[in-house]
């Protein structure tokens, strides 16, 4: 395979990945295409590169700086600006999780233990199957919050050898 040809690939393939981090496709194949290029792009090159609208390249860039994956830099004596993201897959992994534990798991959090506090009847059926669902969910997606958090703070070696002892 040519490169052109695994290049594209490339990027097909980390749009669908993107997708199923919760991060849109044509979000991916942008964060892809400068994932793999050696030097910073401008909007225009990203544009041509994935045959994309201005409006769509403009806010895809805008939405990968608010998730913190990539950064938008300046040349000395140039007025466009380039776009840049990090290399290192533990850092993007570490950037993706945190941003979506603060998008979907720290509202799921904060609703769940408002409704941990619901008053009724410690005798009615629904009630107490309401208040153990509750529980569950909420210790569940407690647990989940801290594995987060471990991973967020640690070092990969450190993260994948503590969990490869888990499934051991």
């Amino acid at each position: 395979m040519e490169l052109a040809a695994a290049k594209l690939k490339f990027i097909e393939a980390w749009g669908k990945l993107g997708s199923e981090w919760g991060i849109n496709r044509t979000m991916a194949q942008v964060h892809a295409l400068l994932l793999i290029s050696p030097e910073a792009l401008t909007t225009e090159e990203i544009m041509e590169q994935l045959s994309i609208s201005r409006g769509n390249a403009n806010m895809t860039l805008r939405d990968l700086i608010g998730w913190g994956l990539i950064e938008k830099q300046h040349k000395a004596g140039e007025r466009k600006e380039y776009f840049f993201a990090d290399k290192d897959v533990w850092n993007i992994a570490r950037q993706v999780a945190k941003e979506r534990k603060k998008r979907e798991l720290e509202p799921v959090l904060k609703i769940l233990n408002e409704l941990s506090t619901v008053n009724g009847d410690e005798k009615d059926p629904e009630f107490i199957t309401f208040k153990k669902s509750i529980k569950d969910i909420n210790k569940l997606a407690g647990n989940v919050d801290k594995t987060l958090e471990t991973m967020l703070k640690a070092e990969e070696s450190w993260f994948w050898g503590s969990v490869m002892k888990v499934f051991k």
